[in-house]
């Protein structure tokens, strides 16, 4: 049953229907209407852009009054007591006004007999009811709050379209050089077949039909290999340290220039910086001649011009290890000579090896206090702690490497490597341990010798009897040396 409306005073205005209820009549009448309107767009507050607002953001008021009716469309009663349902009016046509969508048709500002209520959160269903419950409680707009004008915003401009890039430049970079290509196809390269154990066997037996691939042992080796032949910027020099005496500073010396000189080709010197007398000389291969740095220190002026100067003239000072790639220039070997060596002269003989040589390996005294020391220490790129697995000798060395801090040199961690070699077959496999724990604390890696037979007799070192073992663990040692520079 349909309530019926209460009169009408002559002045009110008829637009204004927060006073009353919709009659099913009216409900009909304004859905013919809207359907008979054009639809406008529909605004989608994610994708379009948000219009602008001539006079500021739309007004609100507080959360006890309801904001003023939209002139827009008629909006929706608001929610009753939880007594009766709430009536729903007809749903809005347009978005809110003071949300205007670039390209609409021309909004609704009244419309006869409509309800004046608050906008509803969300879109209503398109179709109304079929009749409004009855007894509704209607909330009033504010009086005191006048309906704000219509706003018709202008049409939002066009996106500005960015200007296109020049492609010139990037389409040149686009294409491969030729050093690129080359630089590719050698990172893509794979090593060839195995040669070493079963999957070398293999591959000789049947002839090359069968090719396996190298296994874990075999590739670590020819990784360690290349790592070593990698070049340097500029020529390098490596310091093998350790105060104490029998710390196998020489003969890592010799092992390492071996190791060096086969693997790069040569390019390689390793010298005796003794101060007075040293046994790099004794340990290496015997040259015709029995010059040391002494005779290149009193002869040093022939060398001074650096366009007459050659490499070939270095040959009546430094002695050749023949198969083995390296030359050793020795300490002094004369028992008449009293003088030492001091810092200007290892300068003066670092700065002539620096010409003509790649790589330089300095093997230096027990007196860590002596200016030449000091000043190989000072020139070093990489010094390599040299210590066999004696309680002494690695006490030595953390000393050394206290009084090297002490003294202010910096990053020592990240220069400096460690060789710890086995002085018999049987070690203290406990005392070995903690050596490998404290050095690795204090350098940046630690790398095991073990023991070599063809060492212990103190003569020429006989590189072509060293053990295999002995071999790869200078290969992997150097491989590091080399990383480190």
């Amino acid at each position: 049953m349909t309530q019926q409306e209460p009169p009408v005073p002559e002045d009110h205005d008829v637009s204004d229907t927060s006073d009353r209820l919709y009659t099913p009549e009216e409900l009909a009448a304004y859905a013919a209407q809207q359907e008979a309107a054009p639809a406008p767009a529909q605004f989608d507050p994610l994708t379009d852009p948000m219009p602008a607002y001539p006079s500021g953001p739309p007004p609100t008021d507080p959360p006890s009054t309801p904001p003023p009716a939209a002139p827009a469309a008629p909006p929706v009663l608001a929610d009753p007591p939880p007594a009766s349902p709430p009536p729903v009016g007809p749903p809005p046509s347009s978005p809110p006004s003071w949300v205007s969508p670039p390209t609409s048709p021309p909004l609704v500002t009244s419309v006869p007999d409509a309800a004046s209520a608050p906008p509803a959160p969300s879109a209503p269903p398109r179709t109304p009811p079929a009749a409004p419950p009855a007894q509704p409680s209607l909330q009033q707009a504010s009086p005191t709050s006048p309906p704000p004008a219509p706003v018709h915003s202008a049409p939002a401009p066009p996106a500005p379209v960015a200007p296109e890039p020049d492609l010139s430049e990037a389409e040149v970079r686009r294409f491969m050089s030729a050093t690129d290509f080359l630089d590719r196809r050698d990172s893509e390269k794979e090593l060839g077949p195995a040669t070493w154990g079963w999957r070398g066997r293999m591959r000789r037996w049947t002839g090359g039909l069968v090719q396996p691939k190298m296994g874990p042992r075999e590739l670590e080796y020819e990784e360690n290999r290349r790592a070593i032949q990698r070049d340097f910027d500029g020529p390098r020099t490596i310091a093998f340290i350790n105060p104490k005496g029998g710390a196998a500073k020489t003969t890592g010396v010799l092992a390492a220039g071996f190791t060096f000189g086969t693997v790069r080709g040569g390019g390689v010197v390793a010298w005796d910086n003794n101060e007075t007398r040293g046994t790099l000389g004794i340990r290496g291969t015997r040259s015709a001649h029995r010059n040391t740095t002494r005779e290149l220190l009193e002869d040093l002026e022939r060398f001074s011009d650096v366009y007459q100067s050659r490499i070939g003239d270095l040959g009546a000072f430094v002695r050749s290890q023949g198969d083995a790639h390296f030359d050793v220039l020795a300490s002094d070997e004369r028992p008449d000579v009293t003088g030492t060596i001091r810092a200007d002269d290892f300068n003066a003989v670092h700065r002539l090896l620096e010409r003509f040589y790649r790589v330089i390996l300095v093997d230096t005294g027990n007196n860590m206090r002596a200016e030449n020391w000091l000043a190989s220490a000072d020139a070093a790129d990489l010094l390599v702690v040299t210590s066999t697995v004696r309680e002494d000798t690695g006490y030595s060395g953390l000393w050394m490497l206290d009084a090297l801090q002490d003294a202010g040199m910096q990053n020592l961690k990240y220069k400096a490597i460690t060789i710890l070699s086995d002085p018999s077959p049987q070690v203290d496999s406990k005392l070995a341990h903690d050596l490998v724990q404290v050095y690795e604390q204090r350098t940046r890696a630690v790398y095991r010798v073990p023991y070599d037979p063809a060492l212990v007799a103190g003569s020429v070192v006989p590189y072509a009897q060293l053990s295999e073992a002995t071999k790869m663990s200078w290969l992997k040692a150097c491989a590091g040396m080399a990383a480190a520079l």
